[in-house]
């Protein structure tokens, strides 16, 4: 509980076996009320990892749903929780749970109802080992992004998020993809509802356990992230319509 605020963070793990422990054991139990793990089907470990740590809610699914997929059952959960702010925290170790009391500030004292841990502000992806390619292309489709939305956002593409339970509630994530690019479909839906989003600097490590995308998938995921950014400014000034941004 933070300034009377339930806290709960949501593990979307896919082979998460190997690096669970060393980030839930970094994950601010002071403040943070629940934390709930969504395993998508994993072939490894990860479920028996997770139990044995004493975590006490695990939604399991019987069959791969995909990232984003695995983001709807988090937030459904965390909503059925009663958490008036929802932590996205990848349980690959790649981004630090020590920044959870910074986001949570932020959000519980009304600054901003979504925050970003940026790995752009800073040297953070860089020096955390973020191959070129991946952060040459960060880069270019944060500008082109930024130039759609008509937003100033340093990366589009962290995958350490925090969210207003407000905000979730407004938004209806059930027609976003099941893939990668359902991040970016959340975020265009977070602007177009006329939220904003607040960023803090964020490490990131760059290893062998970490999850990771290849090429192929990455290349898949930027032209989604460039199909979003159509979607956004057509919808935006009144082309067309996108069942996106129906209301719930």
């Amino acid at each position: 509980m933070f300034n009377g605020k339930k806290i709960a963070v949501v593990l979307p793990a896919y082979k998460a076996a190997l690096t669970l422990e060393r980030t839930y054991n970094e994950i601010p139990f002071d403040i943070v009320d629940e934390v709930v793990l969504v395993d998508d089907n994993s072939p490894d470990e990860t479920v028996q990892e997770a139990k044995r740590l004493g975590i006490k809610h695990i939604v399991i699914h019987e069959q791969n749903k995909g990232y984003g997929g695995n983001q709807k059952s988090c937030y459904k959960k965390a909503l059925e929780l009663g958490a008036d702010i929802v932590i996205m925290l990848h349980p690959d170790y790649q981004y630090t749970p020590k920044l959870i009391h910074a986001m949570s500030s932020i959000i519980a004292h009304d600054l901003y109802p979504v925050v970003f841990g940026s790995r752009i502000l800073g040297k953070g992806a860089l020096t955390g080992g973020m191959p070129m390619y991946k952060y040459i292309a960060n880069r270019c489709l944060t500008l082109f992004q930024n130039i759609m939305l008509g937003q100033k956002l340093s990366e589009y593409h962290t995958g350490y998020r925090a969210f207003s339970a407000d905000v979730i509630r407004a938004i209806d994530f059930t027609y976003n993809s099941d893939d990668f690019v359902f991040d970016n479909e959340m975020i265009s839906q977070i602007f177009m509802n006329g939220f904003e989003i607040g960023e803090v600097t964020c490490p990131t490590k760059y290893f062998e356990e970490a999850s990771s995308i290849n090429f192929s998938r990455s290349s898949k995921y930027g032209i989604g992230v460039l199909r979003v950014s159509f979607t956004h400014f057509f919808h935006k000034n009144g082309i067309i319509k996108n069942k996106l941004y129906s209301k719930k």
